[in-house]
């Protein structure tokens, strides 16, 4: 831990202090200099409230989120029934995803992301004998999650959906549920997914552009194009900070999901390179404090979250160089985003409370032991 903790400090903070410094950048624009400020400011608000966030998860026992774990899951899908209210939630380019505050706009699909990782750490924790089970294994974590799919697939935000159904399967797998049972849920969402895609023709139509970019670059694969032509800019060692062309109009959202591309063009493709070798550091990082974890709630927990963390930034840097179809997920910690980043900087705080109590006493197991104990069933 002398070494995970310190490394994962110092990954969350470079990638947070890059992505104030792009945010402001992103935003710099003839004669629109305050559209920077206020992205830098808003962020900043956010960042705030998420250093607290950590620094309180940090502080407290990690397995004190069991006793809460069906309320904090209970409260989240009250807020997702809530946003699909009008007078109550915000439609926003035709989905309905986010809740009116006084300091800016929350997202509750965030912190549902959260929300699963919580209750499916506290779920496998106590009924770990039973996972390899059909109806403990496969039925009743599948009646757990799907409420919350569901609410966050008709937002509609899909790709959120099949993110946090990832996270949710690896977290089971690692739980000790069965791999038929884990191919049979996998294929009835893939099911689902396609039929809700044939019924969709702007979602058909990217990836139709993703699969043919250049013949696109004019319609729906406009983004991705002045994306790939962002990075191509930069080159090496970038334009110069401040210097994007790109983000003059060219590219949509470089504030926000697709940020990479600016900091490509402006640092060039060494720095592009380190924002990735930071993210694999954090993960690792991450994967060795859960692996350590005094239990099994803490395993799946710190599990849980490096799933997470790991998928979006996958999700995100796949989408900004056309290696998967568009879709808006933001790339943690660093794209401006208030919901994101407060979740995203809790998640971290609860990993640092993980690893603070790794080396206590008292403890189901202790060390890489009791990993091995938890997939044991599985493989017997």
């Amino acid at each position: 831990m002398k070494i995970a903790v310190p490394l994962l400090v110092f990954c969350v903070g470079s990638l947070l202090s890059l992505g104030l410094v792009m945010l402001y950048s992103s935003g710099i624009q003839p004669g629109v200099d305050h559209k920077s400020a206020r992205f830098l400011v808003m962020q900043l608000v956010w960042g705030g409230l998420g250093l607290v966030a950590c620094v309180m998860a940090c502080g407290i026992d990690y397995r004190w989120l069991k006793r809460g774990a069906w309320l904090l899951f209970g409260g989240v899908v009250v807020l997702l029934v809530l946003v699909m209210i009008p007078g109550i939630g915000m439609k926003v380019n035709g989905a309905r995803r986010w809740l009116p505050l006084g300091i800016g706009n929350f997202q509750p699909s965030e912190l549902a992301k959260l929300a699963l990782i919580v209750i499916l750490a506290y779920y496998g924790e106590k009924y770990k004998k039973e996972m390899p089970t059909f109806f403990r294994g496969l039925v009743i974590p599948g009646t757990i999650m799907g409420p919350v799919l569901f609410l966050v697939f008709i937002e509609p935000d899909r790709g959120g959906a099949l993110l946090m159904a990832s996270v949710c399967g690896a977290m089971l797998l690692l739980a000790g549920m069965s791999f038929r049972y884990l191919f049979l849920g996998a294929g009835l969402a893939v099911a689902g997914v396609l039929v809700s895609l044939w019924n969709d023709s702007m979602r058909l139509g990217r990836i139709g552009g993703w699969l043919n970019l250049e013949e696109h670059k004019q319609g729906v694969s406009y983004q991705a194009w002045q994306a790939m032509l962002a990075f191509g800019s930069g080159g090496w060692t970038g334009l110069g900070l401040g210097n994007s062309r790109q983000k003059l109009g060219w590219l949509p959202e470089n504030h926000t999901d697709f940020i990479l591309p600016v900091i490509g063009e402006e640092l060039g493709l060494i720095a592009t390179l380190a924002v990735v070798v930071a993210f694999i550091v954090l993960l690792l990082c991450g994967v060795y404090i859960s692996w350590n974890s005094r239990d099994t709630f803490g395993l799946l927990l710190g599990s849980g979250i490096v799933f997470l963390i790991g998928l979006q930034a996958l999700v995100n840097i796949g989408v900004v160089t056309s290696v998967f179809p568009n879709k808006g997920l933001p790339l943690p910690f660093v794209s401006y985003g208030g919901s994101n980043l407060l979740v995203m900087l809790t998640c971290v705080g609860i990993l640092l409370s993980i690893a603070r109590r790794a080396g206590n006493p008292g403890g189901e197991w202790s060390g890489s032991h009791q990993s091995r104990d938890l997939i044991a069933p599985e493989r017997a």
